[in-house]
């Protein structure tokens, strides 16, 4: 560029908004400014050239120097034409750049001197390079862009000047202001090459991405498009057929039982996400049946709603009264929980553990319970549970999954605050599927219950309003664990004077009722009844009597259709034996006279109370000891420390101390198919023997039990009221029991107290002085006599009472 051709002039100066005009380009422009339309006539008047410089601000109507680029274009007016809204539009071609050296004053319109800027022609091969590189980004921005059609490219391909080129391309760019103006103000023809390479290099850049995401947005709408329009047509195919079938009628069927569960936020959310994946995938697929379930699972759990307690302790109290005869303390306990509630009004457990024999009521206690309370009742029995997932289920991953007992029994009660009784928690049992007991620490305890976790609901359940039952047969097979979150009731089993009311008052009328026989047709005499209970049962529960009534029930239905003209049935001490046949069992198992070696004894059992008849038999032998009747290592120890007891005290009794080497002892025990276990037969034992050895006779109304140490101290046993009522039964008359035993004679009904006479004793010198029927020979022991030594000994003491039945059976 020589300084020879830069000439400087002066021209009126036209600002132009949003545009810009390139040398060798020709457009229209709109003029509506005054200060423009007197720049144009001055123009016309001259020699129509003018000079158009482009605003930094579109916005701005009266621009001052400042907003007006230094650099512009010098063009030639060709046409110009007046529209008839006021404005002027004229045809321009560009001629030159040219940059504003100064304004000149002029109150009409802009004037200015302007100094022209030539390029120069460079023809070598560096910027032959850089307008094929222009040319081919041209090419693909012409491709992605669509603005610019194939013929400009065409055109553009022809251009030879260098300069030109880049301006031209320029033009047809959708670049800002901004950008046009540097291309416009490089006058270097190389360097705006460059410049124009990297603006068309950023521009495919943009409408590459721009035309990703359009094709991303448009196949998505095309993808949603589609899948309303087949939608509605299962609907219209649907609608016409007149059926809900198919996954579209199960998500809306299942989309409507959501609208009116009204479940807690959470598990909405969660409901609302499993119906809209079984609502995107094929009928056909296996998973779609896997969800529904888990679905209908959610929508049917009670979460949140909650029966009204009756808090009436009087209708409680009667309740209970009505429903159960007996059974004091427990009914006392239960009263006393019901009364907290009523002050509390959310009582975080107790959780109550009844534990009895079979047949006492322990399950119509807990439904007893129940009604009294007005909450919805749930049983689930927990015998022979061995899997871990039995109480908390399965996860989903598995085949033919299901929610745990648990959460199966809350949706049976349909409330979140139901009775709920485990039944027999005493027999569940642990294997290689882990250990249900443990699981059941969760549901049992207070602090945990309110998130009980499921594995198939995957979802926190909240326990905490439930009131748990459990019942059990004996509590030492419950897990420690288990046992301390629970508050034990035992229930003992019924007197024969209880067993009598219980089956006048409930078990005749219901089973009357059950064999469609009316009050008269059936009649049973108090005392009748009495000879069923000691004849045809021996139980400490119900159970086989209530059978018993039944057989009486049938029999006399089948009289009563047999002959409709027949008598009412009354049944009378004949009428049992010909319906039953004849007893069972002999009322008072006492022996018929005293015997020598035969002693009774008292055992608990998990059924209750029984009798224990124990032989003992000496033979000249070489002092073998044989104990018989499948007895457990706890028995066969309280046998040795009995014999070891009569070895000590020989000479005092009167027996030949070298007795254990010149016999053979046999202990035996009839009932041999029963195990019998436990230390309470220790003192039974040590009676045998010495009647045995001495040959002093038992008396055959007296029944003992405790346990025996070496020195003869009897320590104290439990189990005692079971025991006493075991006694009654056999028709005994006197129960010698430990001293210490002596506070539990509270338990023993007043009944049995009355009918039989009990003795505590602190040595085994004392329950000879009351077994034996002949006195025992006087022989002076070398310590003392026998009333000193069992005074002293006696008055050592040892141990506190159990207050539960022992680790065993006797």
């Amino acid at each position: 560029m020589g300084s020879s051709k830069t000439k400087s002039r002066s021209l009126p100066l036209l600002p132009l908004r949003g545009l810009l005009v390139y040398p060798s380009m020709v457009l229209h422009l709109d003029v509506g400014r005054e200060k423009s339309i007197k720049a144009l006539e001055q123009c016309m008047i001259d020699d129509h050239m003018i000079l158009l410089c482009s605003q930094s601000e579109i916005n701005i109507e009266e621009p001052t120097q400042d907003d007006i680029y230094r650099v512009g274009t010098i063009a030639k007016v060709r046409q110009m034409l007046k529209l008839p809204n006021g404005t002027i539009r004229v045809l321009v071609e560009g001629v030159i750049r040219a940059e504003i050296e100064q304004y000149l004053p002029n109150e009409g319109f802009y004037e200015v001197v302007a100094r022209e800027l030539p390029e120069e022609l460079s023809g070598d091969s560096e910027t032959g390079a850089l307008m094929r590189a222009v040319l081919s980004q041209f090419e693909h921005y012409i491709n992605l862009s669509k603005k610019v059609t194939p013929e400009t490219l065409a055109a553009v391909s022809d251009i030879d000047e260098p300069g030109r080129l880049a301006d031209v391309i320029t033009s047809h760019l959708s670049l800002k202001i901004k950008d046009k103006q540097e291309i416009l103000e490089t006058v270097d023809v190389r360097v705006r090459l460059e410049k124009l390479l990297d603006l068309l290099n950023n521009e495919r850049e943009v409408l590459e991405l721009e035309r990703k995401i359009s094709q991303r947005v448009k196949k998505q709408m095309e993808k949603t498009q589609k899948e309303y329009y087949l939608r509605e047509q299962m609907k219209a195919i649907q609608k016409e057929l007149g059926e809900k079938e198919g996954r579209a009628g199960e998500v809306e069927e299942l989309r409507s039982q959501l609208e009116e569960a009204k479940l807690p936020e959470k598990i909405a959310a969660k409901v609302e996400k499993e119906i809209d994946r079984l609502e995107k995938m094929p009928a056909s697929s296996a998973e779609g049946a896997v969800i529904r379930t888990y679905v209908e699972w959610l929508l049917a759990l009670p979460w949140s709603k909650v029966t009204e307690d009756h808090l009436d302790l009087a209708k409680a109290e009667q309740i209970l009264e009505d429903e159960h005869f007996g059974l004091e303390k427990p009914k006392e306990r239960v009263l006393e929980y019901l009364a907290v509630q009523q002050l509390v009004k959310k009582l975080k457990g107790p959780i109550l553990c009844l534990v009895g024999p079979p047949g006492v009521g322990k399950t119509s206690l807990g439904r007893s319970i129940a009604s009294s309370l007005g909450r919805e009742f749930v049983r689930i029995s927990l015998g022979g549970v061995r899997d871990e997932a039995e109480i908390r289920g399965h996860r989903r991953t598995y085949v033919g999954a299901m929610p745990g007992r648990i959460i199966q029994g809350m949706r049976s009660a349909g409330t979140q605050n139901p009775v709920f009784l485990l039944d027999e928690i005493d027999k569940m049992a642990s294997d290689f599927r882990g250990d249900p007991s443990s699981a059941m620490l969760e549901v049992l305890d207070p602090e945990q219950n309110g998130t009980f976790s499921d594995h198939y609901i995957e979802m926190p359940f909240d326990l905490s309003n439930v009131m748990f039952i459990t019942t059990a047969n004996v509590a030492h097979q419950i897990p420690r664990p288990l046992l301390d979150r629970m508050e034990v009731l035992y229930i003992p089993g019924y007197t024969e004077l209880e067993k009598q009311q219980i089956a006048l008052r409930h078990l005749l009328p219901k089973q009357k009722r059950d064999h469609g026989l009316t009050e008269e047709q059936l009649e049973i005499e108090p005392d009748v009844m009495l000879q069923l209970i000691r004849g045809y049962t021996r139980e400490s529960g119900v159970r086989n009597l209530e059978q018993q009534i039944a057989a009486i029930s049938r029999k006399a239905a089948k009289l009563i259709v047999a002959d409709a003209s027949a008598a009412p049935v009354k049944v009378d001490a004949a009428k049992l034996k010909e319906f039953l046949g004849p007893a069972k069992f002999r009322y008072g198992m006492a022996e018929q006279e005293d015997q020598i070696g035969v002693v009774t004894g008292l055992a608990w059992t998990e059924v209750g109370g029984e009798t224990l008849v124990i032989e003992v038999t000496i033979m000249p032998g070489s002092g073998k000891l044989t104990l018989t009747g499948k007895l457990g290592d706890v028995m066969k120890e309280s046998a040795q420390a009995a014999l070891s007891y009569t070895r000590s005290r020989s000479k005092s009794l009167g027996i030949d101390p070298q007795f254990h080497e010149k016999n053979d002892i046999h202990i035996h025990i009839p009932e041999g198919a029963i195990p019998k276990d436990g230390p309470s037969a220790g003192i039974t034992i040590a009676t045998a023997l010495v009647s045995a050895l001495t040959g002093s006779r038992v008396n055959r109304e007296v029944a003992m039990t405790g346990e025996i140490t070496l020195r003869g101290r009897v320590l104290p046993i439990g189990g005692l009221k079971e025991k006493s009522l075991a006694a009654l039964r056999a028709g005994i008359k006197k129960v010698l029991l430990p001293k210490d035993n002596e506070r539990d004679l509270r338990d023993v009904p007043d009944s049995v107290r009355h009918e039989i006479t009990f003795v505590p004793v602190a040595h085994m010198d004392e329950v000879l002085k009351h077994a034996l029927s002949d006195p025992l020979p006087a022989v002076p022991d070398e310590e003392g006599s026998l009333v000193a030594g069992a005074a002293a000994i006696g008055a050592a003491g040892e141990g506190e009472a159990e207050d539960t039945p022992p680790l065993g059976t006797h």
